[in-house]
């Protein structure tokens, strides 16, 4: 015989425990039935005692210790009022009249807390006694009656309850077990058919899967309240398993929310770089929740740094190299043209104006690495037709001791010019790029551009917007990254609105050195 299902199993311990509850009921009604009993069987009893204490003849008897009549009134009161006992004692406290002749000449056994003298009722070996003195002419207490009744058993009293109260029961037998078999089917269809061992296996499974899969898993309810995340998506976040969606940073918190719709949505937590891509999940059409899955991107995202860096490189090569072919045409024509002192004076100025932008940077700015990047965006700048220039107090020495600032002073300051650029393209003339750097180490980046509009500025580095990609709504990881290596070193980055001298937007970045 196979197992049973769920569903019967619900409905047999259902039914126990329904079962268990109208014994407790009929229990309860049992035993306030016997109370009811001891105590109307006490008031009779005690009448009955009375009664008899107070014939004549039981009076004139025990007076007179002639006790050959008492049993006869004895045996009258039994059978007039239906009681089990009536037992005369004379003042000796011996039996004179019992309903067991075997008793007769026995001393009675005075029950505790019966006082000599005074009436009393109780319960004594499953009975009501009452016991009444009998008083002689004189005053003098010549005896006593005593009167009981069996207490009937709770079985007897189940038996004995009446029509209505028996109705009432299997009346709430019935409700008992119908609504216990809904109950059971209501089971069966919230858990889908599946018995326990089907359960157990695909908690298991899901268990399993959500350990071994490398991608981190979130789920979320209807109320936004995360119940599942596994051990990948808590390494990736950095948060315990108990992590509540208040206590994480706004980004991150619209794109588990779903604030934020669209595919592949770009977050950034700590030094990485997360992918997360959220799905709602709707049982019967009602929302119940959200998954959201996360990749990390951080390789990626720095190989495509650097592909974007070689990019630029091979930009500002060709565009050197458009330079030189034009100056070269320009040359091979005056030189057909016989204008040799007109040769003589535009190679002149041609080598003065790229060894003077060359010697100033040199001269100005101590880093190797950073001096050959601004050499090389010149380049790029002239052919965009904007103007990259320092600022006069732009001066930074050589900082021995740090062998990734060279590296971190690159990449911040070659994202922020290739912002300002692309911020000022399609801006009117004049247009220039402006760089200040100087010993802290601090990068300053201002430009001719449309600047960053209200409520973005903290926006462009959060979801890595550049000033331009800010009026077109579209996102890149420039600023992004910048802001990733700033705040890795302990520094910060921070842009406001400079409309002095035309400027645009003004990027500050702190990069300190550290030993």
């Amino acid at each position: 015989m196979g197992a049973r299902t769920l569903a019967r199993q619900f409905l047999t311990w259902q039914l126990a425990v329904v079962a268990l509850l109208l014994l407790a009921v009929a229990g309860v009604a049992a035993v306030q039935q016997s109370a009811a009993f001891t105590e109307t069987q006490g008031r009779r009893m005690l009448s009955l005692a009375e009664n008899v204490a107070a014939t004549a003849g039981v009076r004139a008897g025990l007076q007179a210790r002639l006790h050959d009549p008492l049993p006869a009134f004895a045996a009258g009161a039994m059978s007039v009022s239906g009681a089990d006992g009536v037992t005369i004692v004379d003042a000796d406290g011996v039996v004179r009249a019992a309903a067991d002749p075997s008793d007769v000449g026995t001393r009675y056994p005075v029950p505790e807390g019966a006082a000599p003298g005074r009436a009393w009722v109780g319960d004594v070996d499953g009975s009501v006694l009452a016991m009444v003195p009998v008083i002689s002419d004189r005053g003098r207490v010549v005896g006593a009656v005593v009167a009981n009744a069996e207490i009937p058993s709770l079985l007897a009293t189940l038996t004995a309850a009446p029509a209505p109260a028996a109705a009432l029961l299997g009346i709430a037998l019935v409700l008992g077990v119908g609504g216990s078999y809904l109950l059971a089917r209501r089971v069966r269809r919230q858990t889908l058919g599946l018995e326990p061992a089907e359960i157990v296996e695909l908690v298991q499974q899901r268990e399993a899967m959500l350990l071994g899969v490398k991608e981190g898993v979130v789920g979320m309810d209807s109320a936004h309240r995360i119940t599942l995340i596994n051990a990948a998506a808590r390494e990736l976040l950095d948060v315990p398993a108990d992590v509540r969606v208040a206590d994480l940073d706004d980004r991150l918190r619209e794109v588990l929310t779903g604030a934020v719709a669209g595919e592949d949505q770009v977050v950034l937590r700590g030094d990485r770089v997360l992918v997360l891509n959220r799905m709602a999940v709707d049982v019967h059409g009602a929302p119940v929740g959200a998954v959201v899955t996360l990749r990390d991107r951080t390789e990626l995202a720095t190989l495509e740094h650097r592909l974007d860096a070689s990019r630029h490189v091979t930009d500002t090569l060709r565009a050197q190299a458009h330079e030189f072919t034009n100056r070269l045409h320009t040359i091979a024509g005056l030189a057909e043209l016989g204008e040799y002192d007109e040769v003589r004076r535009f190679v002149a100025d041609v080598a003065q104006g790229s060894e003077g932008w060359q010697r100033e940077v040199g001269d100005r700015i101590g880093d190797p690495a950073a001096a050959a990047l601004l050499v090389a965006k010149a380049s790029l700048a002239a052919e965009r037709g904007v103007q990259l220039r320092l600022v006069p107090d732009a001066r930074m020495a050589a900082v021995p001791g740090d062998a990734t600032l060279s590296t971190d002073l690159v990449t911040v300051l070659g994202n922020l010019v290739d912002n300002a650029l692309d911020a000022v393209a399609a801006t009117p003339a004049p247009r220039w790029v402006e760089v200040g750097v100087d010993d802290g180490v601090r990068v300053r980046v201002r430009d001719s551009g449309p600047g960053v509009g209200e409520g973005l500025a903290q926006e462009v580095f959060r979801r890595g917007f550049t000033t331009k990609a800010a009026a077109e709504g579209e996102r890149g990881l420039g600023l992004a990254l910048a802001r990733q290596v700033c705040l890795r070193r302990g520094g910060r980055i921070t842009v406001h609105n400079d409309p002095a001298d035309g400027a645009g937007a003004v990027f500050t970045a702190e990069l300190p050195v550290r030993a």
